[in-house]
């Protein structure tokens, strides 16, 4: 198959290179040319715009920062991956987007006679290298079924949420669920170094209590390791409390995660933008 992916940060490059081990014809975009040294190095075509990179595709796969870079990257009317692509093709947005920008671009897309669907992902940088991301799919269940063998090549799980604004729904839910744990925990770290006292023998306890979670695991030894190389920088995570803030309609209807945005906001204007989500118990463990 002919597969475009438009956007190699961190997690479409990877998941480019998953492309290519597959066997597929791999074309690729980024709006920074540099980013796609070593996939064109490994076999892949570098195209000039996204409309270039999907003139012939059978697939596209978006992955960029957030809804303003996929207005432009789908509907620029002169360069756009849409204005490029032909009526077989399969268009799929695995941004992190919200639910309003969504169902609108796909409903553009399939005004054109191109079938959509979003399949944003849970998981960050190891899980994309290995194919193990989880995918949260919106959309016509014969689409998913013909897009499948894709995205299997970069995930371990896919799950069908619904129609087309469900995937992206799905996923702040669940970037909702990791980032307020991971502040809870942050404060709970900054409360025990407070009190003085050895935290490992505490959250060995809690480990084996009904509320601690597998992610708890991960995010607490990474804190305790001060290991805050970025797989999930905070502003990316701050931008999806955004999301999930305007989904909600307003901070009043969703204290919990309004709390928690400020809290990554917080580490924002500490300087801690580009270091990963874990770096927030800075606030709490450092004096200041």
């Amino acid at each position: 198959m002919k597969i475009s992916v438009l956007g190699l940060g961190a997690m479409g490059s990877r998941m480019a290179a998953n492309l290519l081990k597959g066997g597929h014809t791999v074309t690729v975009w980024n709006r920074t040319p540099a980013a796609a040294t070593a996939l064109v190095e490994a076999g892949a075509r570098l195209a000039t715009t996204p409309k270039d990179a999907t003139s012939d595709a059978d697939f596209a796969v978006s992955m960029v920062r957030d809804d303003g870079a996929s207005r432009a990257l789908w509907l620029t009317p002169e360069t756009g991956a849409l204005a490029g692509m032909r009526p077989a093709t399969v268009a799929i947005e695995s941004s992190t987007l919200t639910p309003r920008w969504t169902r609108e671009l796909g409903a553009t897309v399939v005004q054109h006679g191109v079938e959509f669907l979003e399949a944003p992902v849970a998981g960050s940088r190891p899980q994309a290298e290995a194919a193990q991301l989880i995918y949260l799919v919106g959309g016509d269940a014969a689409t998913l079924r013909r897009a499948e063998p894709v995205l299997k090549l970069m995930g371990s799980s896919i799950h069908h949420t619904g129609t087309v604004g469900s995937g992206a729904l799905a996923k702040l839910a669940a970037n909702v669920l990791m980032g307020v744990q991971l502040t809870s925990l942050a404060e709970i770290l900054g409360m025990i170094a407070h009190a003085g006292i050895d935290p490992n023998p505490i959250v060995k306890a809690l480990s084996g209590t009904p509320a601690w979670s597998p992610a708890a695991t991960n995010l607490v030894a990474a804190m305790l390791s001060r290991d805050f190389a970025p797989r999930f920088p905070i502003e990316l995570i701050e931008k999806d409390f955004g999301y999930a803030l305007d989904t909600a309609s307003s901070p009043d209807a969703a204290p919990t995660i309004a709390a928690a945005r400020s809290v990554f906001r917080s580490a924002i204007e500490h300087g801690f933008s580009a270091d990963n989500m874990t770096s927030v118990v800075r606030l709490f463990t450092e004096p200041r």
